[in-house]
């Protein structure tokens, strides 16, 4: 199968979260199981300095933006497994510090930076020699691409044009503005209408998406259930209910190779599901690193992500506060609002001996949380996937989360299935229902043989991006089999 991605960033060469790791994966592994996958990403500032071997494709871009025609280039990387990646080159739109904005705010021209980028991936799905049967765009910054070939299928002759899948990675996020940007798109004026991509008097990249794509996925079954609901849909929840047809939940895949318990150059001891020894010896290490007592006995629970509300650090920090007396050790790493750093620093210095934070971000100290810590915590307000919990589970690490997203995918609690219950979970957003899960954990912690039981069954789960990748197939399938019923 032939397959175009496009995403407004890609691991290694940019990446602000997670949906640079997922697209990574995704298009290594479509790969590696012979299929043809082409990646289109823009050429931020620094990329070619870090990647020498990328090459100038002989590729001319001269895209239409409202009245005026943008010049662009286009340069390759192509790597050993058949992937290649496009990178899209406009200095002006990508030559820039950050992806998105300032700590101040997003780039007030992140409209036109990102619509010549979904121009540039459909000029490259239409004219590309190998011809891309499948087209998938990730998020609002790529979901325009999506009625520029519905257009284009319709009203400018590609009639064989390939069928576009969007996937949603967080609805909280939707490339929403001003009604004039309309103007840069070149589209008919009917499709700045209520059941196109107008939305309350402005431009809405992300419903546009919705509206105009073949299949909308997300990134788990849960959240695929909870965006066509008021609580979860960020407004979009009626227009998602229309597509529900077509709108599927694919839970994200690890890359086992990295988050690996053997080997890991971030580990210095490797461990199994059935010798644990290494784990018990990589939290001493983390203990001694983030300076808290090194306790074999003593519960470690950790965290590591954006302190933001969406992770729920508000009932997290609330509690600690109170769970903090109990003989535990708690060590975090992240970053994000200010408000939250210094409300962390301040329960460290209050518990020395007990609480421990690094701000910040640290690839290496991520996997030794992972892998040393007991518990891990994730109390999300809302997680359309998350992978820290995938992450401890396959370390061998508790998770404990709230039910919701991916979270409830991923986790089995005892109270849902003994015999295979591999985590703890609430349901109540709320200090007392996180403060209740911990404690379950502090007396599951004692109880050494169920423990061990729950370890091993989380260590035994699949989250590969063989599975995962799977199922995209599967649906890529499911859209080329339709596309002779246009």
């Amino acid at each position: 199968m032939r397959i175009l991605i496009a995403s407004s960033e890609v691991y290694p060469y940019s990446k602000s979260g997670g949906l640079a790791d997922m697209v990574c994966a995704l298009a290594k592994f479509l790969a590696r199981a012979g299929h043809q996958v082409g990646l289109v990403t823009p050429l931020y500032g620094g990329i070619r300095e870090r990647f020498p071997d990328i090459k100038r494709f002989d590729w001319r871009l001269m895209l239409p933006m409202g009245d005026e025609l943008v010049e662009g280039q286009v340069w390759i990387r192509s790597l050993p497994d058949g992937l290649n990646i496009y990178f899209i080159d406009n200095p002006s739109f990508y030559g820039r510090a950050e992806l998105y904005g300032r700590h101040t705010g997003d780039y007030p021209d992140n409209a036109k930076r990102f619509l010549f980028l979904c121009k540039s991936v459909v000029n490259l799905a239409r004219y590309l020699p190998w011809q891309p049967e499948v087209l998938h765009v990730h998020d609002w910054h790529t979901a325009l691409t999506a009625p520029l070939v519905f257009n284009e299928r319709t009203r400018g002759g590609w009639t064989d044009s390939p069928p576009v899948c969007c996937t949603l990675h967080n609805l909280a996020y939707q490339g929403i503005f001003p009604a004039e940007e309309f103007a840069l798109t070149n589209l008919p004026s009917d499709y700045f209408r209520p059941n196109g991509m107008e939305y309350y008097g402005k431009m809405n990249c992300l419903k546009a998406g919705i509206v105009y794509s073949d299949l909308i996925t997300t990134v788990s079954r849960r959240y695929a259930l909870e965006a066509t609901t008021e609580q979860f849909g960020c407004g979009l929840d009626g227009v998602l209910s229309e597509k529900r047809e077509v709108f599927v939940g694919i839970v994200n895949g690890v890359d086992y190779e990295e988050w690996t318990t053997e080997s890991n150059p971030y580990l210095r001891y490797s461990f199994d599901s059935h010798n644990l020894r290494g784990k018990e010896s990589i939290k001493r290490g983390l203990q001694e690193e983030m300076r808290l007592p090194a306790r074999a006995n003593v519960p470690l629970f950790g965290s590591i992500g954006r302190l933001a509300e969406q992770k729920g650090v508000d009932i997290l920090l609330g509690s600690l506060e109170e769970m903090l007396s109990a003989d535990m050790q708690f060590v975090l790493l992240g970053s994000g609002s200010r408000d939250f750093e210094r409300a962390f620093r301040k329960l460290a210095l209050r518990h020395p001996s007990k609480c421990a934070i690094k701000i910040g971000f640290d690839t290496g100290l991520s996997h030794r949380i992972e892998a040393g810590c007991d518990f891990f915590l994730m109390p999300s307000r809302f997680e359309p996937c998350g992978l820290n919990q995938m992450y401890s589970l396959r370390y061998g690490t508790i998770p404990i989360v709230r039910i919701t997203g991916g979270l409830d995918d991923c986790v089995i609690d005892m109270v849902e299935d003994p015999e295979n219950a591999n985590g703890i979970k609430f349901a109540q957003y709320s200090i007392q229902a996180q403060s209740q899960a911990i404690r379950k954990a502090l007396i599951l912690y004692n109880e050494k043989e169920l423990l061990d039981v729950m370890r091993q069954n989380g260590m035994a789960m699949d989250f590969s991006w063989k599975r995962t990748a799977s199922e995209y197939l599967l649906y890529y399938r499911q859209l080329l089999s339709n596309v002779g019923k246009r």
